[in-house]
Order: C-alpha cells, then sequence, then structure tokens
C-alpha cells in the first residue's frame, strides 16, 4: 500500500502512543500503522475535504474506522496534542512544513513529540529552522523511489541547544556515514550544483561559479581539515601582511589551541554577535577587515570579543590596511565593480602613491562620460544603497574617477590635484564636505561599512578557489552598526 518514501516514515515512528499523520490524502499511512499494528491510534488530518472524503473510504475499507480520526485542520489548528507521541509531516514542501510546525515550536506545544517530516522541495529550509531553534536530535535518512532521492528526517524536540547550519550543512543533510542512498542523494546535489557553476561561468558570473563549484565539491567529497598557518600563509602571499601602514595591526592576532580549522567565518568586524555565531556554525577561525585588537591591550574584559574568542577557541586573522592596498583587494573590487556597470577604463593609476609598486586607491578613467545621475544609480547598485551623501557642488556628467574604500577624506585634495570628477569614498567628515564645496569638487559618501564590506565575497571566492574543501562562510552579523530610527520603530508600531 506505501511507496517507499511513505515506509520510511513509518519505520521512524516510536510506537509509543497517538500519531498525527499531518496532511494524510488517502490515509495510507494511518492505514498502515495501525494494521501493522505499530500503534493503536492515528489522527489523520487534511486542509481539504475531498481527500478526507478518500481518506475515509479507505480506513473503512480496511475495517480501522474506530481507530483513525479523521479531521478537517490546516495543519495543526484543530489537532488536539494530548497524548500524540509522534507527528508525521509528508508529501509537502519544506517551506509548508516550516509554517506548519512553526507556531507550535515556539510556544513549546511540541515539547516530547517526534517528528517524522518528509519534505518534496526546500529541505535545506526546513533543516536550517530546525536547527536554529537548536533541536539537534536529528537524523536522516533518505530512499529512493520512482527515480527520485527523498529525505525523511526525524527530529526528537526534548534535546535543546542552540546552533547554526552553515549553507553547505542545510544541503548536505544529516545522513549516517553508512547511508549508501544519502551518499547518492550528496552526490545528486553536487551535480546540481556543478551545472549551476557550469551555467554561471557561461554568463560571466565567474565569482559567484566558483562558489558553487566549491559547494558540489564538498557535497561529494565532504568537508576538510586544513592548517590555519597555511591559510594564513596564502593570505600573506595573496595580500602581503608587510602592506599594512605602520599604524596597522593586521595579521593572525588569535590562534586556538589546535591550529586546525574546517570551517571558516568571514566578517568586517568581530563582534560578540560574530564570535557569538562562529560558536553557533562550529567555526575554528574568523578572518575579518578591522583589527579585533587595534590599540595596546593592558586588559582583556570579559565583555571583550577577544575574551570571547580565547574563551570559545576561536582564532582571528585580520587583514586591514594590507587588504586595501593590495592588488584584488578592496579598492580593487570596488573598480571591477565599475567596470562590470559602466563599462572598460581608458586608463588607471593610484590615488596615493606608495612607492615600490603599491598604493592607496585608485583614480580610473571611463571610456565614456556618464550623467551624474546615473552614476548614483549606479553606487547605490554596487554598493546595496537606498542613499548615498554628495556634495552640493557636481559636474553633471563625470568620467575621471577617484576611489577609496572606508574612510579617505583625508585624499580629497589628491583626487582634486589629479583631475578628477568625483571622488567615491565613506566616513566623510564635516570639513571635506566644506573643502569639497568650496571647490566645486564632487563627492560620494558611499559609507565606510558598503565600501569596504563588499570585498568579502572576493574573499569567500579567493579562498573557495584554494580550499574549496573548506566551509566558508560569509557573516549573517556583518551588518551596519547603526540603525535608521525612523524606520525602525516604525517597525515596531
Amino acid at each position: 500500500m506505501l511507496d517507499k518514501r511513505l515506509k520510511l516514515c513509518a519505520e521512524f515512528v516510536s510506537g509509543k502512543g497517538v500519531v498525527c499523520d499531518v496532511g494524510t490524502d488517502h490515509a495510507y499511512l494511518a492505514v498502515e500503522l495501525i494494521k501493522s499494528g505499530k500503534c493503536g491510534k492515528v489522527i489523520a488530518s487534511d486542509v481539504k475535504e475531498g481527500p478526507l472524503k478518500a481518506a475515509r473510504k479507505n480506513v473503512e475499507r480496511y475495517g480501522v474506522s474506530d481507530k483513525v480520526e479523521l479531521v478537517l485542520s490546516d495543519g495543526l489548528e484543530n489537532i488536539n496534542l494530548n497524548g500524540v507521541t509522534d507527528i508525521v509531516v509528508a508529501g509537502m514542501g519544506g517551506e509548508t512544513i516550516v509554517n506548519i510546525l512553526e507556531d507550535y515550536f515556539y510556544e513549546n506545544c511540541l515539547e516530547g513529540i517526534q517528528l517524522i517530516l518528509q519534505p518534496m522541495s526546500k529541505p535545506e529550509m526546513l533543516r536550517e529552522f530546525l536547527y536554529n531553534l537548536g533541536y539537534m536530535n536529528i537524523s536522516e535518512r533518505a530512499v529512493e523511489d520512482s527515480d527520485r532521492i527523498y529525505t525523511v528526517i526525524c527530529v526528537k524536540t526534548s534535546n535543546y541547544q542552540p546552533c547554526q547550519l552553515t549553507e553547505y550543512e542545510s544541503v548536505a543533510g544529516f545522513f549516517d556515514e553508512d547511508d549508501e542512498t544519502g551518499k547518492r542523494y550528496r552526490q545528486k546535489k553536487a551535480e546540481k550544483f556543478a551545472k549551476i557553476s557550469e551555467s554561471l561561468e557561461k554568463a560571466g558570473k565567474t565569482d559567484e561559479a566558483v562558489h558553487y563549484r566549491a559547494m558540489s565539491r564538498r557535497l561529494a567529497e565532504g568537508v576538510k581539515t586544513e592548517s590555519i598557518y597555511d591559510i594564513y600563509e596564502f593570505l600573506d602571499r595573496k595580500y602581503s601582511f608587510s602592506l599594512q601602514e605602520k599604524w596597522d595591526n593586521s595579521g593572525l592576532l588569535v590562534e586556538n589551541t589546535s591550529m586546525m580549522c574546517r570551517k571558516i567565518l568571514l566578517t568586517l568586524d568581530i563582534t560578540d554577535s560574530t564570535v557569538d555565531e562562529a560558536k553557533r556554525k562550529g567555526a575554528e577561525l574568523i578572518i575579518s577587515h578591522h583589527p579585533v585588537i587595534f590599540n595596546p591591550l593592558k586588559k582583556i574584559e570579559n565583555s571583550s570579543p577577544v575574551f570571547e574568542l580565547i574563551k570559545n577557541d576561536i582564532s582571528a586573522i585580520c587583514m586591514h590596511t594590507n587588504l586595501d592596498i593590495a592588488e584584488g583587494g578592496t579598492n580593487s573590487v570596488i573598480v571591477e565593480k565599475i567596470i562590470q556597470k559602466c563599462g572598460k577604463l581608458k586608463n588607471t593609476e593610484y590615488l596615493e602613491d606608495l612607492g615600490n609598486g603599491t598604493g592607496l586607491g585608485y583614480v580610473i578613467e571611463l571610456e565614456n562620460n556618464i550623467a551624474i545621475r546615473e552614476f548614483v544609480e549606479t553606487l547605490k547598485d554596487i554598493f546595496g544603497l537606498e542613499n548615498i551623501r554628495m556634495s552640493k557642488t557636481y559636474k553633471k556628467f563625470v568620467s575621471r574617477i577617484a576611489i577609496c574604500s572606508g574612510s579617505g577624506g583625508s585624499l580629497l585634495r589628491l583626487a582634486i590635484e589629479k583631475r578628477c570628477d568625483a571622488f567615491v569614498t565613506g566616513d566623510v567628515k564635516h570639513d571635506v564636505w566644506i573643502d569639497a564645496n568650496n571647490n566645486s569638487f564632487t563627492v560620494f559618501d558611499c559609507g565606510h561599512f558598503h565600501t569596504e564590506n563588499i570585498v568579502l565575497w572576493e574573499l569567500r571566492r579567493v579562498l573557495e578557489k584554494k580550499f574549496p574543501l573548506l566551509d566558508i562562510e560569509i557573516s549573517e552579523n556583518s551588518t551596519v552598526p547603526f540603525i535608521n530610527p525612523d524606520i525602525y520603530f516604525r517597525g515596531e508600531e
């Protein structure tokens, strides 16, 4: 009666009490559980009358009407959970299953109940939902049926520990090493990611292609442990730490016990939130742009991110001015984004030449002029901004543009001297605005955060190309360190 995926769901049923079969359709699972003696009662529900009529016919046909309660219910809405030991939600999309369960999780209505979940799509969304809630007592098995591989996830809701999955983990699932069908499931996922990578490569989106290619390899081969020293040496070759300004403090600033890692978290700043995220995701290394130790430390307070790094045995590599200065670093990424949006360049030079073939920031010259309004929209798109600040004086068209990520206002005079039409930077101070207006010069303030955070995707690309079997994430907590109160408080109303 049951297909293979529903048979696997039945195998997971504990047999300790009442089973609730959500979205029962024809009640095949309910009938099988009763007829096999796996349980003594099943509550079978569906959101529509049609499937319940079909279910009623089967229940009567197999003589189990007294042991199967049929309920018209949108998810668990009309279900009495007293005595229920197992809930089965099968044959729906992962997003739908999340919608059915989330309110009951938050209200602790499912405490002590085993969940047996069989998503037809978006299983990664379901895994992320379960893990984010801290339910780590999860087992998963795969089953092949009609040329498709399905997954069944079993969750025991009494075991709570706050954790998060990485993107790779949410796709790979929780299969045991000896689950051969689970291996084929991951292999199919690997093939899918490889095809996406090929399509992105053909579309010229090489950065994204590298990420999907690395994901494909991890799904096929698993995650590999690497030496943090090897990672540091690679970064030193790519963005030499010797390039950093004398006042800077870039480098390997915090070590962990083993100096090995499988997971890396990338972020602009190492804050309490990013350390907590690294802990939840099991990352042994954080790579940041801004140094977590900048001024000499006379005391490590327990409220300091440095304290949290040491406490949680997480290492930190910080790449600040060396990343800004190096070819392929922060400023190079901005230049490349402008080329993608505005076309080829006639010329490129350093804004501030530091000697020895290095420089801080760039002056670029577009082949064609671009209208100032169009360039404003281009900058918004590149940096993901709704608004940018611009000096009161501006040219209607620009072609020769100075660029310096972060807080580059002190380089305004250089931009003027190099006969630039405009200067793109962040963190512009009051006196710089006044100076720009007095000189009828165009300045764009795109924010310290936004002009630097953009480099994290390039860092991931570079690292994944070299170390494709490392699990590398961009921190979801790498966000602007302030809020717009008008928008924020409006959301609370």
